[in-house]
């Protein structure tokens, strides 16, 4: 959608949530919003998020008509999360600094999640690359 904004915010390696988990509540760290571009495309740079005890690795995101609307308390139009594959999250957490990922993995599937156990399948995210140049993540969502 043109000019719709996307705000987009996830957790750390370690499966806190800026602003929400204990010991971060006054950082404000990953999360971001941007604005569809002419395509109705936006883009995020971050890092990898952490799979916590009973979530399977995911992104939120809610959708708004505009930018405007984003930043000023206005109703997001969509709410939603991405969910990550899991040959990307092993290959991930295989990784300095992600061991709990490696664990807490091992316990959840895309279908014990208490999130995505309705329907994951639209929530899938797409993902290209390497744990060495980086991945590129793409979901098409329908608003």
């Amino acid at each position: 959608m043109v000019g719709a904004a996307v705000y987009l915010w996830h957790c750390d390696r370690d499966g806190n949530y800026s602003l929400y988990s204990k010991g971060v509540t006054g950082e404000n760290y990953l999360r971001g919003v941007q604005e569809a571009d002419a395509s109705g495309n936006v883009a995020f740079t971050s890092i990898y998020p952490a799979c916590y005890a009973g979530r399977w690795p995911h992104v939120h995101f809610e959708v708004y008509r505009s930018l405007a609307d984003a930043t000023s308390s206005g109703n997001a139009i969509t709410t939603s999360q991405m969910a990550l594959p899991q040959d990307v999250s092993e290959a991930v957490y295989a990784t300095d600094g992600y061991s709990a990922g490696v664990r807490n993995l091992a316990r959840v599937s895309l279908d014990s999640d208490n999130v995505f156990r309705d329907g994951w399948e639209q929530e899938l995210g797409t993902l290209t690359g390497s744990v060495d140049t980086g991945y590129t993540a793409t979901l098409a969502v329908r608003v």
